[in-house]
């Protein structure tokens, strides 16, 4: 199974590649995890929100698979535990799909990407740093998998 993560913002810090490509590659081979960046839409003193949510979320519906099960990171999506991630892995290997992880910019998901969905989870209550976001993932991934896989990292 393929887990692709499309996130809004391009030029991370270094820093962040780093933490990112290692959990990613102790992934095994029957999960593969990879990101794809979507440019910021132009932000400015009077940029338009919905405007600019909008174009974001025509790059990320056109970056979508058909037949990948879609999940968006929404602040008002369902808390998982690292326990439950790795249940809902389980659930996404067996259907048999790609998985795709939605992650927007700083004004959150477009309305038709939220509609596309069909989990939505909440990383947090809290506002999160999106170079944080994708460390994050990628560990919480990772952690989930090795659950699946009877591996002590963790316990």
């Amino acid at each position: 199974m393929r887990i692709r993560i499309l996130a809004v913002g391009t030029k991370m810090p270094q820093w962040v590649e780093q933490a990112y490509q290692e959990y990613a590659k102790r992934l095994g081979n029957d999960v593969r995890l990879e990101l794809v960046e979507l440019p910021l839409g132009p932000r400015g003193k009077n940029h338009n929100v919905s405007k600019v949510m909008e174009k974001e979320g025509q790059a990320m519906l056109a970056a979508m698979g058909e037949q990948e099960h879609i999940v968006a990171l929404d602040v008002l999506g369902k808390g998982w535990s690292t326990e439950q991630l790795s249940g809902h892995m389980s659930d996404w290997l067996m259907q048999g799909k790609d998985v795709c992880l939605l992650v927007g910019g700083p004004d959150g998901l477009a309305p038709e990407c939220l509609a596309k969905a069909k989990q939505k989870w909440s990383l947090s209550p809290l506002t999160l740093p999106h170079p944080l976001v994708r460390i994050l993932l990628a560990e919480q991934l990772y952690r989930a998998w090795t659950i699946l896989h009877n591996h002590p990292y963790h316990k």
